[in-house]
């Protein structure tokens, strides 16, 4: 499994070889950092990815001018460990732009 380098950015880490394969979704990690600034951002637990080692979290939020979804790992110094980064899929858009509407209906 890739892994590289840790880079950090503030309360943001990752490695730096998968933020490059990310690039294949459109944008690496520090690309979609803006993600956490979006004030409708919120996190489901991922059941599908969560194990014993690590409990996994999938973030949506706005970034790029599009609607994203972010995997993240909290570690143990706090910091936000993203692991994958891509645009949303249509019922991924739509749970986040229902939950907006939930908010202002």
């Amino acid at each position: 499994m890739p892994k590289g380098e840790l880079v950090v950015k503030g309360q943001y880490e990752w490695f730096s070889e998968k933020s490059e394969i990310n690039k294949k979704h459109g944008f690496s990690f520090d690309e979609i950092l803006d993600i956490f600034d979006d004030i409708y951002y919120f996190e489901i637990l991922d059941v599908n990815h969560t194990d014993l080692e690590q409990t996994r979290f999938n973030g949506f939020g706005f970034s790029e001018n599009k609607v994203c979804v972010v995997q993240v790992v909290y570690t143990e110094n706090e910091r936000k460990h993203i692991i994958s980064a891509r645009p949303a899929t249509s019922r991924e858009r739509k749970l986040y732009y229902d939950r907006i509407r939930a908010i202002y209906c």
